[in-house]
C-alpha cells in the first residue's frame, strides 16, 4: 500500500483552469444582467418578471442571483431508458454515449451512392442500423423526410424512429402541436404519462436563435416539455465570426448566455426540469461562408462547452463522428476519428451527429457504420491502463525470463480479451491475405456491413395497441 499516491487509469483532457472557467461564467452573468436577451413569449416573460428579471419590451435582463438559483435547481443527472422501459443512459460526469444527428435534407443512397433528398424510409433504415450497432447508444432521425406533408413531417419522422429502434430517441419537432402529438406516441408506448415521466425514453431538441434571441416557437416547446416532464436539450448554434464574435471566448459567452437564460425559463416553469446543457458551437469559414463541423476551432469550442457544463454540474450535449467531406473518404475518416476521441476525452455525455457528412447537410449509413468502429476503439482508449500487481505481472515475467514467450501462458489467456481491442472493420491482415479477399477498402467493407444489417436485423416490435394509436395520431385523430 502506497500512502498519498494518486492514480489516473484513464486519459485526461483539459482546456481551461478553474479560474478561466469562473471568468467565463462571470462574463456570462455580466452579459445577462447588462445586455440581456430577447424573449418573444408572453408566458416566459411573465415567469421571468415574477422571478425578479427586468423587462423592457421583449428585452430581458436577468439577475445573477436568479441564474445561480435556477442552476442549483436543475438536475445534475438525467437518466434515459429504452423504449421498453429499461434504464440505459445516465447522463452525468464521467459517462459518454454516442448517437446520430437529425434533419439532414440529403442522404447518400446506400445502393447508388448518389446524394438525394431524404425519405421516411431512410429514417426507418437509419434507426434500424442504429438499433443494431453496439456503440450507438441513442437515435436521432438523420434525415429530414421529404415525402410526407410538410406540416406533419415531424410526426412521421418520430414514428419512423419509434417503430425501428428500442434505443432512446432525441427528436426535433415543428411546433408545440407537433410536440404534443409526439408525446402522445410516447405515452402510447408506455401506457400513461405517469409511466413516461418515471422512465423517459425521448428527449426534445430545440434551439434559441443566436445571438441572444428566444423565439416564440422554441419557447412554447421548452415550456411544454418542462410542464410534461420531457427532458430537453436547448441547443445554441453560435458561429464565430457570423452570429457570434470571431474570438472563441466571445462565442462561448454568447452561447452560454443563451443556454443559461433558457435553463432559467425552464426551471421557472417547473423546478427540477431535466435540462441538458450544450449545443453546436462552431465557426464560419471566411473563404466560403459555410459553417464547419470539423475545424480545429470547432473541437476547441466543444471542449470549452464540456468544461462549462462540468463547472455547472450539468449533463452536456456535444458533437462528433461528423465531417465537412462530401463523401466517405480519407477526410471523413480523419475528422470522424479526431472528433470522437476528443468528445469522449473532454467529458461530453450525449454526443450526437455521428454519420453526418457535408457539414450536417448529408447523412451516410456507411459513415455511421465506420464511426461505430471508431467509437469502439475510442472506448478502449478511454478505458486506460490499470496498474496493480496482477497487471504489472512481475511474477510472470520472472517465470518466463529473458528470451521467453508469453503467448501460451495462462495469464495471456485470462487477460487478452479484456486488455486488447479487436477490430471488426479495420484490416490488420497481411498484404497477401488482403489481396485474396479482393483488395477491399474500408469504405467497401462499411457498405457490405450496412447491407448485411438492413437485410438481417429485426427490431423488437411495438405492441399492437401502441402501433394502432401511433397510426391514429399520424392520420390526425387526436382521440
Amino acid at each position: 500500500m502506497r500512502m498519498n499516491s494518486q492514480a489516473n487509469e484513464t486519459p485526461q483532457l483539459g482546456l481551461f483552469s478553474e479560474d478561466q472557467v469562473s471568468e467565463l461564467h462571470l462574463a456570462t452573468l455580466e452579459l445577462l444582467e447588462g445586455t440581456g436577451v430577447e424573449v418573444t413569449n408572453q408566458e416566459a416573460l411573465g415567469l421571468l418578471r415574477d422571478g425578479g428579471s427586468r423587462i423592457k419590451g421583449n428585452r430581458v435582463t436577468i439577475p445573477a442571483s436568479l441564474v445561480e438559483e435556477c442552476l442549483s435547481n436543475s438536475p445534475k443527472r438525467v437518466t434515459l431508458s429504452t423504449r421498453n422501459g429499461n434504464k440505459c443512459l445516465q447522463l452525468e460526469n464521467g459517462k459518454f454515449y454516442f448517437g446520430t444527428g437529425s434533419d439532414c435534407p440529403y442522404i447518400l443512397d446506400a445502393v447508388t451512392g448518389e446524394r438525394r433528398e431524404s425519405l421516411k424510409e431512410d429514417v426507418e433504415k437509419g434507426a434500424l442500423i442504429c438499433d443494431f450497432l453496439p456503440n450507438i447508444d441513442f437515435v436521432m432521425s438523420m434525415g429530414l423526410v421529404s415525402d410526407v406533408p410538410t406540416g406533419v413531417s415531424d410526426r412521421h419522422q418520430f414514428a419512423a424512429m419509434l417503430t425501428n429502434t428500442n434505443k432512446p430517441i432525441v427528436f426535433t419537432c415543428h411546433d408545440k402541436e407537433g410536440l404534443s402529438d409526439i408525446l402522445d406516441m410516447g405515452i402510447a408506448v408506455r401506457g400513461s404519462l405517469e409511466e413516461f415521466r418515471k422512465r423517459p425514453f425521448i428527449v426534445l431538441y430545440t434551439e434559441p436563435i443566436t445571438p441572444l434571441v428566444h423565439p416564440e416557437s422554441s419557447l412554447k416547446k421548452l415550456l411544454f416539455a418542462a410542464e410534461k416532464g420531457i427532458p430537453v436539450i436547448y441547443t445554441p448554434a453560435p458561429m464565430a465570426g457570423a452570429t457570434a464574435p470571431v474570438t472563441l471566448a466571445g462565442t462561448i459567452v454568447v452561447g452560454n448566455a443563451e443556454l443559461l437564460s433558457g435553463l432559467v425559463i425552464a426551471q421557472l416553469k417547473k423546478q427540477g426540469t431535466p435540462f441538458i446543457y450544450g449545443g453546436v458551437f462552431t465557426i464560419i469559414d471566411m473563404s466560403t461562408s459555410n459553417i464547419s463541423y470539423s475545424a480545429p476551432e470547432f473541437y476547441l469550442l466543444n471542449m470549452a462547452m464540456a468544461e462549462m457544463a462540468r463547472y455547472y454540474k450539468l449533463p452536456v450535449f456535444s458533437t462528433a463522428g461528423c465531417s465537412d467531406s462530401k463523401t466517405l473518404d480519407q477526410q471523413a475518416g480523419i475528422e470522424a476519428g479526431i472528433s470522437c476521441l476528443i468528445s469522449a476525452l473532454k467529458g461530453a455525455n450525449l454526443i450526437h451527429d455521428v454519420g453526418y457528412l457535408n457539414s450536417g447537410l448529408t447523412a451516410s449509413y456507411e459513415m455511421l457504420v465506420m464511426s461505430d468502429e471508431i467509437i469502439s476503439m475510442v472506448k478502449r482508449i478511454t478505458k486506460g491502463i490499470r496498474i496493480d500487481r496482477e497487471n504489472l505481472a512481475l511474477d510472470l515475467i520472472d517465470r518466463v525470463g529473458p528470451g521467453g514467450n508469453f503467448l501460451r501462458t495462462e495469464h495471456t489467456l485470462n487477460h487478452f480479451r479484456k486488455e486488447l481491442w479487436f477490430p471488426t472493420l479495420m484490416d490488420r491482415s497481411t498484404y497477401q491475405e488482403w489481396e485474396k479477399r479482393g483488395k477491399q477498402s474500408l469504405g467497401h467493407r462499411c457498405r457490405e456491413k450496412t447491407e448485411y444489417i438492413l437485410k438481417t436485423h429485426l427490431v423488437e416490435p411495438l405492441e399492437e395497441v401502441a402501433r394502432r394509436r401511433i397510426e391514429e395520431i399520424l392520420q390526425g385523430k387526436k382521440g
